[in-house]
């Protein structure tokens, strides 16, 4: 079989690849930005190419049996409003052109990648894939609208064509973002804790993802549905400090700062930074998206597709850890 993989230079995507090509499948990857040397195997076909793009994503559908949806704008905190159109674009319009070059082509499923910020405010709930969506950034919203152009295509004899994994948190070597640069600000003594800690985060490693993909392939029951992805457990923020301080060989912060006046100052910088035109190096929805619980169940996965992660936080960090050393990132 011969699976097409979007968006494959991205942070996951080498990841997808390898796992794919371990898997014994052939690949076909589909990015706007060229891969960087040895990122995957030397006999993945690699296609250069915007994912907007109709008839470039049609050509690149030719001879595939199924497609890996990654190419995605990520979330940024506070996005200005001239992204939105970007946004709707790419994660919307681009999924539409995969969707569409797929029903056109021989393509028998199209895996999507989308995330449970579509969940928006938890409010403490524990939350499953029957749950109420309330997307309340453009990330979000957009992920949200692509999951419905997915979940809607059908081939000619009326069957679904996708299969949406709603990926918790994702760490891993490769990974940015917040849990990036808290590695590196933990491994440079300069994070301090704000609040209990007690708040809860569903993670999952890189690689497991991975294999979550090549299981929705497989799986002859996976089209039609939306599938949470995460390690299985809830993890108390202060629990992720500690395994990512153990896998950098030090000892997790002592003392921590209250919420409300942090936020509070943060909010004094952010609108002094406003008056004058410049980036704030900290914001309220930075404090916000720290302390917030998110709590998304994936037993469903596990259930119907037989998903076991291999990774529990203790491991996962640590190689994730090893990995960006071994890379120079950290």
């Amino acid at each position: 079989m011969k699976i097409l993989v979007t968006g494959a230079t991205g942070a996951i995507g080498p990841i997808v690849v390898k796992a794919f090509h371990g898997a014994g499948y052939r690949i076909r990857t589909l990015s706007i930005d060229s891969p960087t040397d040895n990122i995957w195997p030397d006999d993945v076909e690699t296609l250069i190419g915007d994912v907007t793009d109709a008839s470039t994503v049609q050509a690149a559908m030719q001879g595939v049996d199924s497609v890996i949806h990654l190419a995605a704008l990520l979330h940024i905190v506070n996005p200005p409003p001239s992204l939105q159109e970007k946004y709707q674009r790419i994660n919307v319009g681009g999924t539409a052109a995969v969707v569409n070059a797929a029903l056109l082509t021989s393509v028998k499923r199209v895996v999507l990648f989308s995330t449970i910020a579509v969940f928006g405010q938890t409010d403490g709930q524990v939350l499953n894939e029957q749950s109420p969506t309330k997307a309340d950034t453009f990330y979000a919203q957009t992920k949200l609208a692509a999951e419905n152009v997915v979940l809607s295509a059908k081939h000619a004899d009326g069957q679904p064509i996708g299969i949406v994994l709603r990926l918790g948190a994702v760490y891993g070597s490769r990974i940015k973002g917040n849990y990036d640069r808290l590695v590196r600000a933990l491994a440079h003594k300069r994070f301090i804790p704000i609040g209990d800690g007690l708040n809860r985060r569903t993670l999952v490693y890189d690689k497991d993802v991975a294999r979550a993909a090549v299981l929705a392939v497989e799986h002859p029951g996976a089209t039609g549905n939306i599938y949470n992805v995460s390690d299985g457990v809830f993890h108390p923020l202060n629990e992720i400090i500690k395994a990512i301080c153990a896998a950098l060989g030090r000892k997790p912060p002592r003392m921590s700062l209250p919420i409300g006046p942090v936020r509070f100052v943060a909010g004094i910088v952010e609108d002094m930074a406003r008056l004058v035109d410049c980036r704030s190096p900290i914001m309220r929805a930075m404090i916000d998206k720290y302390t917030e619980d998110v709590a998304v169940d994936s037993r469903r996965i596990r259930e119907e597709l037989g998903f076991v992660p291999r990774y529990d936080l203790v491991a996962g960090w640590k190689e994730t850890v090893e990995e960006m050393r071994k890379m120079g990132n950290l």
